[in-house]
């Protein structure tokens, strides 16, 4: 199984989802595709760690809802007890960083304002769900006993990183702005 797999699994420990809200959830900490997310739902169904039922839609084809079994249960369990693998990490943006000098300040300075919308996006769409899970949860939700713990200290990460590196981009916006007087 890979790692991906193990994600899928991690998703429907708390709830049945269907492969387009999987996609949503992982969000936070993956980056998949729809077709690398359907084919491994088979293959993890074909392999007795989750089932599915269809559920009609009017208008549109049938939709899968996917649930964990206990064999899926018991293998997420030894697979999180186990030390994780080394993170890979792709991001095409920092590769131009890294070879920025090669452009000039307008285009670089418009590289770092694409990239702090986007993350101001990002921001603006997770201080929205953080909110939603203190609604519904309250204070439970900084409980580990609860559902969400996983999900709400996820979401506090990635949003604590993305307001990082909008720092960080303004700090380079600066040295930029520097380097256009100089």
């Amino acid at each position: 199984m890979n790692s991906l797999a193990y994600a899928l699994l991690s998703m429907l420990v708390r709830k049945p989802c269907s492969g387009y809200e999987l996609k949503q959830l992982l969000e936070v900490f993956w980056q998949a595709k729809h077709s690398q997310i359907y084919p491994l739902l088979q293959k993890l169904e074909q392999d007795g760690l989750l089932t599915y039922e269809l559920v009609g839609q009017s208008g549109k084809p049938d939709k899968k809802i996917y649930t964990l079994t206990d064999k899926g249960l018991s293998i997420l369990k030894e697979w999180i007890a186990q030390s994780p693998a080394v993170p890979v990490i792709r991001d095409e943006f920092l590769v131009k960083v890294y070879a920025i000098w090669l452009t000039d300040i307008a285009t670089a300075k418009k590289l770092f304002d694409e990239r702090m919308r986007a993350i101001n996006e990002k921001i603006a769409y997770r201080e929205e769900e953080l909110r939603k899970m203190r609604d519904t949860f309250g204070d439970s939700i900084e409980d580990i006993a609860c559902t969400h713990f996983g999900r709400y200290i996820l979401y506090q990460r990635r949003l604590r990183q993305e307001r990082e590196e909008i720092e960080w981009c303004k700090w380079v916006m600066n040295l930029l702005e520097k380097s256009a007087f100089s």
